[in-house]
Formats: C-alpha cells, structure tokens, sequence
C-alpha cells in the first residue's frame, strides 16, 4: 500500500560541481566589482583585485568554450549561454554584473534538485576538481589582498605592488619560498603561516587525488566489469532454463513411457481372463 521513498544516487538530479564552482566564483566575482566600485581602496590594492577578477573572466571563458566545444546543437547553447559569455569579458566592468544571472540559475537548479550533497557524491572526481579550483582563486586571493594591506603600511617592507603580493602568495601556496619576497609585519607572519598550512592541505588533496586516479579504476573498467558480470549471470540463468527445461521434458517422456507400460499390462491381463 505505501511505497517507501528513497533517495538514491540515480534519481537525484541538481547542480554539477563545475556549476556549484561557477556560482561561487561569479559570486567573489561580483564582491570584487562591488569592492572596485565602491570601496576606498589604493592603487596597488585595486589593481590586485582586477588581476583576480581577470583570471576568473579567465576561467569562466575556458568553461563557456570548453561547453561550446561538447556541444552537439552550437546554436542552441550560444542562445542559452550567451549572457556568460558577456559576463566573462574582463574589459568591460559594468558588464559583469551580469554575473548575477548565473548565480540565480544555478540557485534555481539547487531549489528544484532534491539534495545537493547527493549529486555531489556521485560526481566525487568531478567535485574534487572544482573545489580545488575553488580554493585555488580563494586563498591566492584573500592572501594577496591581506598581505598587500597589512605590509604596504610598513615602512621597511619589500611587499609593495600588486604583482609582488600576487607572486609572493603564489610561491607560499605552493611552499616554495623564493625568499625575494617576505612579509615583516607580525600580522603579515601570521597570514604567511596560514598560507603556508592552506598550501600544504591543497596540495596533499592534490596528491590524494592524482593518487586515486591512477590506482583506483576508471569509469570504463568498472563498466565493462560490471556487464561481464551480467553477461556471466544471463549466461548461467539461461543455462538454469535450459537445465529445467530438459528435466520437464524428461518428466513429461516418463508419464508418458509409465501410461504405455500400464496400457500393455492392461491388455495382457484381458488376454489371460479370456477362456
């Protein structure tokens, strides 16, 4: 009578990853042409902020072609996608408050799916990459703007420029340190110190992940295990058939051979009550 509702990895429909990524990135997107906008900011500091947004407009260009590419109707997605692709231009400012728009989309994508953790975990590598992605836009550039702020007020501090604070962030995510460049400040250690933890969990799960590609089997060899596997039970269920198949039938030739015998014994007995 009551049909017991289950939420399984199939019948779960929402937002891929990518598109979870893309939302927040047009989303940081949006704060930093705000920020631009209307803060009071220096130079140096704004032009940090543009060289972010310019490599997230980076970003979402590479995902807008890389769809137009598996696209099988072109025209069809241009017309549906055409308002990122405007988006995306990194010259023109006021446009990209259009951003707005695919924040809402995919919003909407989350309020009509039934879980949003679900398709997360049926997507794991997919996932994995976008929030590696994630990540990678954020601390490099919460790291760059902190430590542009913080050591630009320091009189011997060699963290001037926007294109220091951006490679000094990128060589300390990446636990390389150069040396050339080196916050002076306590608060600047501190925020040097939390980098340097992000950059070693970042790429630990970089490394964890390029693990289990390799070692873990692709989605191919899992399918084509999975329909030997059903090819092996089709297989024995059909020999199953044929083996009760051939047991009726012998069955059926015993009744048979049992009514003839009783047929002959009925005869020989009417043959001997004869005088």
């Amino acid at each position: 009578m009551f049909e017991s509702k289950r939420w399984t990895l199939k019948n779960v429909d929402g937002p891929s990853p990518f598109e979870l990524a893309m939302m927040v990135l047009s989303l940081v997107s949006v704060v930093i042409v705000l920020t631009i906008t209307f803060g009071r900011l220096d130079a140096e500091t704004n032009k940090v902020l543009l060289y972010i947004d310019s490599s997230i407009c980076m970003i979402f260009l590479s995902k807008f072609f890389h769809g137009l590419y598996k696209a099988r109707n072109k025209t069809y997605y241009i017309r549906h996608h055409w308002i990122d692709f405007v988006a995306s231009i990194p010259a023109i400012e006021a446009l990209r408050f259009a951003r707005i728009f695919q924040i809402l989309r995919v919003i909407r994508l989350i309020r009509m799916s039934r879980s949003l953790l679900i398709p997360l975990l049926r997507q794991r590598k997919q996932a994995t990459l976008a929030s590696l992605l994630v990540a990678m836009v954020l601390i490099l550039a919460t790291a760059s703007v902190l430590i542009l702020l913080v050591e630009s007020a320091e009189p011997n501090a060699n963290i001037q420029t926007a294109e220091q604070a951006i490679w000094w962030a990128l060589v300390t995510i990446s636990t390389v340190g150069y040396g050339d460049f080196y916050p002076v400040s306590t608060i600047g250690h501190v925020i040097g110190g939390l980098v340097i933890v992000s950059g070693v969990s970042f790429f630990g799960v970089i490394s964890g992940y390029m693990a289990s590609v390799f070692v873990a089997p692709d989605e191919t060899e899992r399918q084509e295990e999975q329909d030997a596997k059903e090819a092996h039970k089709e297989q024995i269920n059909s020999k199953l058939e044929a083996a009760l198949e051939q047991m009726q039938q012998n069955q059926l030739q015993m009744e048979q051979n049992q009514q003839q015998m009783l047929e002959e014994i009925s005869k020989l007995r009417q043959q001997l009550d004869k005088p």
